[in-house]
């Protein structure tokens, strides 16, 4: 079963206090490795494909909102002719831009293909390619990069296990990523995993909050995640995303959502893309 990585998010205002030092200790000899901690929490399933309701909302630094909901459709190509996965998004609102649509096709890291992306404009009645000039540059104008949707190896980063914390309630355990190339768009990520309480335990852990660090060692952003799990495939349920430099945010939904639907390759193409909702089906 090919497990797919997913994007993780987490809050700004979080009350996070260090457990005391015999707890940490005791807890220690039961823990995974840091790397086995975002192995197993940080990859999660997310089925053969998908079909949701994605909607993004941005507010900037005065608290000026911006909402836009697309018709999202997923399928993971378990690396056929090096592709990694495809999604595509319909615009349903706003009404000025419904109609529009954008695919994102990403290639495995064997390939060492940066991903390929379309947006259709209705208005125009034109397909788009659009370059990706850095990792850096901004997914759909929010507070997640191109590098923070895209699929990145376990072994990119080393991963150090670093204590456990209290926050909201629930004991996390908290791992440090740091990339092993220098002249990464961050200078390294701190991971919290929540273990679930139930008898599945590590099979259910997710990754609740991620701090980003840019090149200078400051706090970039950080992000809150919530999951939901449909059918046994784990996907986003709410996360919000916040620069706490710039301060604004980002916030992610995800509702409505099938999974397993049986979506036809064909379905993921330019000629999809322009022949509108009620075609892309056929």
């Amino acid at each position: 079963m090919k497990k797919n990585i997913r994007c993780y998010f987490v809050l700004i205002a979080s009350l996070c206090f260090a457990i005391p030092l015999k707890e940490v200790m005791a807890e220690t000899t039961a823990v995974l490795t840091g790397k086995e901690l975002i192995e197993r929490c940080g990859y999660k399933y997310a089925g053969n494909d998908q079909v949701s309701t994605f909607t993004v909302t941005l507010r900037d630094s005065g608290g000026n909102e911006k909402k836009s909901t697309y018709r999202r459709y997923w399928k993971d190509f378990k690396g056929e002719d090096q592709v990694q996965e495809k999604m595509m998004l319909f615009t349903e609102y706003p009404p000025d831009s419904k109609g529009g649509a954008f695919m994102r096709i990403t290639f495995t890291p064997e390939s060492g293909k940066a991903a390929d992306q379309w947006i259709y404009l209705p208005v125009l009645r034109k397909i788009r390619r659009v370059t990706i000039r850095d990792p850096g540059d901004r997914f759909l104008n929010s507070d997640l990069t191109y590098q923070d949707v895209s699929y990145r190896s376990l072994d990119e980063d080393e991963h150090v296990y670093i204590g456990m914390e209290a926050m909201a309630g629930e004991n996390l355990y908290k791992v440090e990523s740091t990339p092993r190339v220098k002249g990464d768009l961050y200078s390294k990520r701190l991971f919290w995993i929540k273990k679930d309480d139930s008898p599945a335990g590590w099979d259910q852990c997710v990754v609740r909050k991620i701090a980003y660090y840019d090149g200078k060692g400051v706090l970039l952003k950080e992000q809150l995640l919530k999951w939901q799990q449909v059918a046994g495939a784990w996907m986003w349920d709410r996360v919000v995303v916040t620069d706490v430099q710039e301060r604004h945010e980002s916030v992610f939904e995800m509702s409505n959502v099938m999974v397993d639907i049986g979506l036809k390759d064909r379905q993921f193409s330019k000629r999809v893309m322009k022949s509108g909702i009620d075609s892309r089906r056929r």
